[in-house]
């Protein structure tokens, strides 16, 4: 699955391999995706550092230069797309749940899904058995 940053960088999934990387899929006119986001980004501080990376997917129906604002005005220290045809959301099993968490392994293969907000302290501590994991 391919996908294009904000900043124009062009990436996919299959680049990702080796890595362990939560998708979130959030607008920015659900509150709820707000509210978390620091949440996010305190995880993405706490294993920077290592094989893990966050890919921000907003979805279809939210308006470029909302979210774009967004990710600037909060300096969000992670990848962020504007999924505008839909074909990240539906190559995760048809996400249309805002917040939605996707979390894949080093091997790309899925390692959990939370529609709502996570657990942050169990997606912690997930995160970090998929990191120790060879």
């Amino acid at each position: 699955m391919g996908y294009t940053l904000l900043d124009g960088t062009r990436g996919s999934m299959g680049a990702l391999r080796g890595k362990v990387v939560l998708v979130n899929f959030w607008a920015t006119s659900c509150a709820p995706c707000i509210r978390h986001m620091p949440s996010l980004v305190t995880l993405h501080k706490t294993f920077r550092t290592r094989a893990f990376d966050i890919l921000a997917v907003a979805m279809r129906y939210d308006a470029p230069a909302r979210v774009a604002d967004f990710a600037e005005s909060r300096q969000l220290p992670f990848g962020v797309v504007i999924d505008n045809t839909g074909a990240l959301a539906a190559g995760f099993g048809g996400v249309q749940v805002t917040p939605t968490h996707v979390l894949v392994d080093r091997r790309g293969i899925l390692a959990g899904r939370w529609a709502g907000r996570p657990d942050f302290g169990a997606l912690h501590a997930r995160v970090e058995q998929l990191l120790r994991a060879a």
